[in-house]
């Protein structure tokens, strides 16, 4: 699998709150960076990271790569992410918008996602 296709997948999955499909697609010893929170390290964090996430909204969202660059086993993506979250405890909708970057460590000959972080360009008031 292509780095660009683990973007998309990655988009699928977390549109479709597919947390096993997000796991697999992280490396072995991953950390998700998300904002406003402590770094979630190892993958019983992340996975406990997602599931909070999944709890509290639906995401709709479409990232645009803007960047690969790749040193042997290594690669960072820059991306953005823009489309609508339904806060479920509200039942509200509002527009998203995200920077991220994903560090990608290739493990056993395939492109894992080793650590992602992400900052919102679409500050809520």
């Amino acid at each position: 699998m292509s780095i660009e296709s683990s973007i998309k997948a990655y988009e699928t999955a977390l549109n479709g709150n597919d947390i096993d499909t997000i796991l697999g697609l992280y490396g072995n010893d991953p950390i998700f960076m998300p904002q406003h929170a402590p770094a979630l390290v190892g993958r019983n964090a992340v996975r406990a990271g997602y599931e909070q996430v999944f709890a509290s909204i639906k995401l709709d969202i479409v990232f645009t790569i803007h960047e690969v660059e790749t040193a042997g086993d290594w690669a960072w993506v820059r991306t953005s992410s823009a489309g609508r979250t339904r806060i479920l405890a509200a039942g509200v909708e509002i527009e998203e918008g995200n920077n991220e970057l994903f560090v990608f460590r290739r493990e056993n000959g395939v492109w894992k996602i080793h650590r992602y972080l992400f900052s919102t360009n679409r500050p809520r008031a």
